[in-house]
């Protein structure tokens, strides 16, 4: 069966609230599960505060690594410690400055929330302004959930997007500005997954049989889950693959599955068919 590239991805959460944890990072979870269903692979996360040094450090390191995209959430915003763009561009020496299409969107959007009397003035203050303010060569990304548009520049041959930290605007803006102009270059292969549960409550009675599936199907990626002892839910495990077609990847996916109910069943462990409570 023919190999085929995966691109890699490193997504940059940006935020002291994260690291102080008021905010929980359900960003970088969101972002692992889309990226993984449209043919790409998270190789790295890392979690920053709003420091531009830590960021420039961050990214630059990033991009000695070459993925084809690099992904940030947060500090986009109106505030003076949303600083993600000028991290980004003094770390990649690109000035930074009013975009025309960013102050529109931005200009836009207020004036249809005076007119709905949701804000007091229509008028592009400093803080509004801030948020048209981006790195030289970026394309603005139409937010139609809040205010920041996001941001995609190339540098080399990695992209770079820039989105809200907000989960709602991120999501908006990942799904409706961002894939588009992506997926004809990240849209090459197909992913999918199985969950297989048991009636077993010890991993490591599962343990040969999930090591054994993984070195003879090197293609598939095989993990035991663990459940908390008396919880009613016994372990179960999964099996992911890539593939240049849909085909390929049930084929895959059909032949672990197989032998792993064959060495489960050596082992004396049955197979539970169906979904596992809580597991999508």
């Amino acid at each position: 069966m023919p190999t085929v590239s995966t691109p890699a991805v490193e997504i940059l959460i940006i935020g002291n609230e994260v690291l102080a944890g008021d905010v929980q990072d359900t960003n970088s979870y969101w972002l692992c599960r889309q990226l993984a269903a449209r043919g790409a692979q998270v190789k790295r996360i890392a979690v920053l505060p709003d420091d531009p040094t830590a960021i420039g450090e961050e990214l630059r390191s990033a991009l000695d690594r070459r993925p084809e995209l690099i992904i940030t959430c947060g500090g986009l915003g109106p505030t003076a410690d949303d600083l993600t763009l000028a991290a980004v561009g003094a770390a990649l020496d690109r000035p930074v400055q009013e975009d025309a299409v960013a102050f529109a969107m931005i200009r836009d959007l207020y004036a249809r929330l005076f007119s709905r009397g949701h804000v007091t003035t229509p008028d592009m203050t400093p803080a509004r302004a801030k948020m048209a303010q981006l790195p030289l060569g970026s394309q603005p990304l139409a937010n139609a959930v809040g205010a920041a548009p996001g941001v995609l520049l190339q540098e080399g041959e990695t992209w770079l997007a820039c989105l809200p930290g907000v989960p709602a605007e991120m999501k908006d803006i990942f799904e409706h500005a961002l894939w588009p102009r992506l997926a004809a270059r990240f849209g090459g292969q197909v992913y999918a997954e199985r969950t297989i549960q048991t009636e077993c409550w010890d991993e490591s009675i599962l343990a040969p049989a999930v090591d054994g599936v993984a070195a003879r199907r090197p293609e598939v990626y095989v993990k035991s889950r663990a459940q908390v002892y008396g919880s009613g839910v016994a372990d179960f495990v999964t099996l992911a693959a890539r593939a240049a077609d849909e085909a390929q990847v049930v084929a895959l996916l059909d032949a672990a599955e197989t032998d792993l109910e064959k060495a489960l069943g050596a082992l004396g462990v049955r197979v539970i068919p169906g979904q596992v409570p809580g597991n999508k």
